[in-house]
């Protein structure tokens, strides 16, 4: 952006530091003589542009100077840097949502004991069709992506919805009226920084999975009760078996004894075979205290039932930046909840969780690994938005009161305001580590 208003760049850096690597172009831009260096802390990077409050500047260069250019055009190049963020993970979204990805299907998994979902006669196994937010058209459900995408929307303008949904076990469909976010009692953020939202609220817990039996731990009680991976569970203590979610409600159910042990009936390569299966108590790290739990030392449930959704250019290209919209609005709800108290600190992470969760969204293939690209690229547009003074958006705050005013900011004002945004961006990054640190040996 500064390149485009003749605003002569003389540094771009990426990284901080001394300097590993530097170098020219040949064959510079009219009115740009770039260095292009690399540092050796891989941190971020910088761009040094003409200012003459940072340096003389020959008299010929001064109109072109950054610090002499009109609110609008300095607006506009510090905007520019977390705009790119912004677009950044709109196009990758919208590249995903072209190529196409396995998405699960909208069955609905068992809701949780007693909520409203419960009450309403949801069982789980439901397939939505369409669903209807107040005040809009009716749309056709396709993936499980969309009922989340609908309860953030609804919950951000606080209004019903109608879900139009079919069982498996008849041929007649049935609606469903989900209330508006304000008549759902729910807890707050708690303090482990997990946050209970309206789906969650509401009873809701993902799309079904198949109460199959994955990886099992050497001496975990899946294993000495003779349980093996892809064993499906038919019945517990001769209650049927709807879906994995609830045959994990089931085993962390508060036991008649401690001893006591669980009749399980599984399917094996087409054979019935019963087991007995005394799920083991753990202590687990809950909500800012250790709390007993039944476990059977394995991985309980299939990967959802999937089919590929391929879009468009179009329709791509709104999903992507839809997305971007919806994770944003979330984010910024966050920060709100965070300020206010209402919402945990332990939301915050540092470089090493981004490291952690990128190595791990690598490891899960290129389609995953650009998701978590994205979705940092958009925190990252967000966070340089923010009106602290040493941000882009703390910028940006200077000359809306400069556009007001008709007068810039003092320098002076300048100097006391960059020690408060640097000592408010000290506090964030230190709570950040901290919480990663913690999050870590936990």
């Amino acid at each position: 952006m500064a390149v485009a208003f003749k605003v002569p760049v003389l540094v771009f850096s990426i990284g901080f530091g001394k300097t590993i690597f530097r170098w020219r172009p040949k064959k510079p831009r009219a009115g740009q003589n770039t260095e292009f260096i690399i540092g050796m802390w891989p941190l971020g990077g910088f761009i040094q542009m003409l200012d003459s409050r940072e340096a003389s500047v020959e008299p010929a260069l001064l109109p072109l100077a950054f610090d002499q250019r009109s609110v609008k055009v300095r607006a506009a190049i510090v905007a520019a840097g977390p705009l790119a963020n912004l677009i950044l993970a709109g196009a990758l979204f919208s590249c995903l949502a072209w190529w196409g990805q396995p998405q699960a299907l909208p069955i609905l998994a068992s809701p949780t004991p007693g909520s409203w979902a419960a009450q309403a006669g949801l069982t789980g196994g439901e397939r939505v069709v369409s669903l209807q937010i107040e005040g809009q058209n009716s749309q056709d459900v396709r993936h499980f992506q969309q009922l989340l995408a609908s309860a953030t929307e609804s919950e951000m303008a606080n209004v019903a919805m109608v879900w139009t949904l079919q069982r498996a076990d008849t041929l007649k469909n049935f609606e469903l009226e989900i209330p508006s976010p304000e008549n759902i009692k729910r807890p707050n953020f708690d303090e482990s920084g997990t946050g209970l939202g309206f789906w969650t609220a509401m009873g809701f817990r993902g799309p079904l999975s198949r109460p199959v039996i994955g990886r099992l731990e050497e001496d975990g009680a899946a294993k000495l009760a003779g349980l093996q991976s892809g064993d499906r569970v038919l019945r517990v203590d001769g209650k049927t078996v709807l879906d994995a979610q609830q045959l994990r409600d089931w085993i962390r159910a508060e036991p008649v004894a401690l001893d006591s042990t669980q009749s399980w009936e599984i399917e094996r390569d087409g054979k019935l075979i019963s087991l007995s299966v005394q799920p083991k108590l753990s202590l687990v790290q809950g909500p800012g205290q250790t709390m007993p739990t039944r476990r059977i030392g394995a991985v309980v449930g299939a990967a959802p039932e999937t089919e590929w959704v391929q879009l468009g250019f179009t329709e791509g290209v709104a999903q992507g930046f839809g997305r971007v919209l919806q994770i944003g609005q979330m984010t910024i709800n966050l920060i709100g909840k965070m300020i206010t108290g209402s919402a945990s600190s332990k939301h915050l992470s540092g470089p090493l969780t981004i490291a952690e969760q990128a190595g791990q969204s690598a490891q899960m293939g290129w389609a995953p690994y650009l998701t978590y690209l994205a979705l940092i690229s958009v925190s990252l547009g967000l966070l340089n938005l923010l009106p602290l003074p040493m941000l882009d958006g703390g910028h940006l705050m200077y000359y809306l009161w400069e556009s007001l005013t008709g007068k810039p900011v003092s320098v002076a004002w300048q100097r006391g305001l960059q020690k408060v945004g640097l000592a408010l961006l000290i506090f964030i990054m230190t709570l950040a580590f901290f919480n990663d640190l913690t999050r870590l040996f936990n």
